[in-house]
């Protein structure tokens, strides 16, 4: 696997154990439809759905790793979870979160952004 395939997978790990610890109960991971992924869905409070797309570099050279979210990977985003919701027969309101993760050798660094975007 690519260096850079295991440090996304790495990422994303680190931001599922952090969501765990505040809370959150983790549904689904890795969540496929069409061309697009949500890396994590996760609920902590009744009837609201966060999905997490998760970020992570080894550093913030180019920029924040939350920065490099797109509106192309946004509407992905709002395409597989809407699928997500119908699939499973929900009824709940949808929080889009993004989790920057700055992991290298000296330094580990985990950000939370709730609400991070909105896709109406």
């Amino acid at each position: 696997m690519a260096t850079h395939n295991e440090l996304g997978k790495l990422g994303e790990q680190l931001a599922a154990d952090y969501l765990a610890r505040e809370g959150y109960t983790i549904l689904k991971r890795n969540y496929l439809y069409d061309k697009a992924e949500i890396d994590i869905i996760a609920q902590k409070e009744e009837g609201v759905l966060v999905v997490v797309e998760v970020k992570t570099r080894n550093n913030d050279f180019f920029g924040d790793p939350q920065e490099f979210v797109t509106k192309g990977k946004i509407k992905n985003l709002v395409k597989a979870t809407n699928e997500y919701i119908i699939s499973n027969d929900l009824d709940v309101e949808v929080r889009f979160d993004i989790i920057a993760v700055l992991k290298n050798k000296t330094q580990e660094k985990i950000e939370h952004f709730k609400d991070a975007f909105y896709y109406f």
